[in-house]
């Protein structure tokens, strides 16, 4: 994986892989706050990845799914730089005609096995998950690629 990264004005960069380009700008005073910043990236990088994990499991056990939605909240260090991450709680909120037990195995497989952003991440910091079907919690846990 090649990425390109261009300065196009004041904090304003574009990344480019292959044909695919996403811009990154800076809060405000030092960018214009037109795009994610590199931090949010890695958020949404750890909350696409699991997801997509997650809907292809599902796929395959023809479960059927109505939505997905995968919220990603992370914490990060004060009183210093450089600040990072210290931990991420990850939701899954999703509803249809799902069997639990499969869509907690495929959130679990997707937080033990498959998801490579988790298995980076989570080398860095602790990542907590939480499952919710139908507007009911049906199960938690915590990302571990150790096995």
């Amino acid at each position: 994986m090649k990425t390109i990264i261009k300065w196009n004005e004041k904090m304003n960069f574009s990344a480019q892989s292959d044909a695919n380009t996403i811009l990154m700008d800076a809060k405000s005073p030092l960018g214009d706050g037109k795009a994610m910043t590199p931090k949010e990236l890695l958020g949404a990088g750890l909350g696409g990845c699991t997801a997509m994990d997650v809907v292809a499991l599902l796929k395959k056990h023809k479960q059927d799914y109505q939505s997905m939605q995968v919220d990603v909240d992370i914490s990060a260090s004060s009183g210093g730089h450089p600040v990072v991450f210290t931990e991420a709680k990850v939701t899954f909120n999703v509803t249809g005609n799902v069997d639990p037990s499969i869509l907690l195995e495929s959130v679990k497989l997707s937080q033990t096995k498959f998801c490579g952003v988790s298995a980076m991440l989570s080398k860095a910091f602790p990542i907590q998950y939480n499952v919710i079907l139908n507007n009911e919690n049906i199960g938690s846990g915590q990302a571990d690629f150790s096995s």
